[in-house]
């Protein structure tokens, strides 16, 4: 499962580099390099814009999620899967400590 979703980010990560390159910016960017400039007849140069525009905030977004859940849930070698269990660990250990003092 861990590797399943490592491979999902790494290939949304590199389609993200792709569509933040396609991109036009103010000198015209590397979108012409890569075939952007005819995207825009396809599209239409300002549903093009949009188009690539949503994808980056959807394909970010995605890649955000997935670096959460890999972290909190996926991690190998982690025992515990829940943010709190390493407070209520830590808590427990002050408690003992406590004890062996008194």
């Amino acid at each position: 499962m861990y590797t399943l979703v490592i491979f999902l980010a790494t290939v949304i990560a590199i389609f993200l580099i792709v569509i933040v390159l396609l991109q036009s910016s103010k000198g015209g960017g590397l979108a012409g390099t890569f075939g952007g400039a005819n995207m825009g007849t396809v599209f239409g140069s300002r549903r093009t814009a949009d188009f690539l525009s949503k994808a980056t905030w959807w394909l970010a977004g995605s890649l955000a999620v997935l670096a959460l859940v890999t972290n909190l849930f996926l991690l190998p070698g982690k025992t515990s899967s829940k943010i709190g269990d390493k407070n209520s660990q830590t808590e427990q250990q002050q408690q003992q400590r406590q004890q062996r003092s008194k």
